[in-house]
């Protein structure tokens, strides 16, 4: 499968493509925005006392790369050998990491509106399932991967003691609505949000929750500004992702006031141009709470 590197989706169409990938012979996902390329598997060396999850590190045109064994992630036994192995090049929350998987097959094209969200029933804070798409006779499960990476280094993601170093906030009156669909990140973002005197934030798991709300507050007798203030956003949502709600917002007579910052694991030079597109007001990349905060500062305060 060749490198990646186009823009392969135009902005705020709430589609994206998935790189079908298996591992004992269940099948997964990753969007393909997320992949830089895909190749052959190389010597890797070993790391003395690392994460149970981390193979060894490999080489790659002068990058050291970290690789993660997605067999130990997911719990499955040890591999046989296996001549279809390949490596997953990934770029995502800013750094770059090789996910070692069972096999490469296909990419399809999807709306989130196609991606169901797990059911509690299976569901948990650590779940790394974050969506299921339907296929005929077949399931495809979208992966969480940054709960991957965090899961293996805790330091990468967000937490207080970033906001603490802000130093001493009051508390606001400001009310904002989050749109995130992980669990463990919205306990995290809950949290630095109130650290940082944010501490009346409304929570959605997708996209489409989000808008729902906010148009139910412009159905009313108020205006929409009386109730909420700031509007922040991940991309990757099931049903509806933040940059198609970015653009419904924004096209939205009532609701195009109001700030809109999405704060994803996406945004890249590269990438920046999208959410521009779509009309947000700012852009800021995972894990850099702080910059969110001054963000949120900047636009309500």
């Amino acid at each position: 499968m060749a490198e990646h590197n186009g823009i392969l989706l135009e902005s705020g169409t709430n589609e994206l493509e998935i790189v079908e990938f298996e591992v004992n012979g269940s099948k997964y996902g990753i969007n393909v925005i997320k992949v830089k390329e895909i190749i052959q598997p190389v010597a890797v060396n070993p790391i003395p006392h690392s994460h149970q999850y981390i193979k060894g590190i490999i080489q790659l045109r002068g990058e050291v790369l970290p690789v993660i064994d997605m067999r130990q992630v997911l719990g499955s036994h040890p591999a046989e050998t296996n001549t279809q192995e390949k490596y997953i090049v990934s770029e995502f929350n800013q750094q770059k990491v090789v996910f070692h998987v069972d096999n490469v097959s296909m990419i399809h094209r999807v709306s989130w509106d196609q991606i169901e969200k797990p059911s509690d029933m299976y569901q948990s804070n650590h779940t790394k399932v974050i969506g299921v798409i339907k296929r005929k006779d077949e399931m495809l499960l979208l992966l969480d991967f940054e709960s991957i990476i965090l899961e293996i280094n805790p330091e990468t993601g967000i937490n207080v003691g970033m906001v603490k170093k802000l130093g001493p906030r009051e508390r606001s009156v400001k009310k904002l609505v989050v749109a995130e669909d992980s669990p463990l990140l919205r306990q995290l973002l809950s949290d630095t949000l109130t650290e940082a005197g944010y501490d009346q934030a409304e929570f959605f798991e997708n996209g489409q929750d989000a808008l729902s709300y906010l148009e139910s507050l412009a159905a009313g007798q108020s205006k929409v500004e009386d109730h909420v203030q700031l509007v922040i956003t991940d991309i990757e949502m099931p049903q509806m992702d933040g940059h198609y709600l970015t653009r419904k917002i924004k096209e939205h007579q009532a609701l195009k006031k109001l700030p809109v910052v999405i704060f994803s694991s996406l945004i890249t030079d590269d990438l920046k141009h999208k959410g521009n597109k779509v009309g947000a007001d700012d852009q800021i990349s995972k894990p850099e709470i702080n910059q969110l905060i001054h963000s949120i500062d900047r636009y309500i305060l």
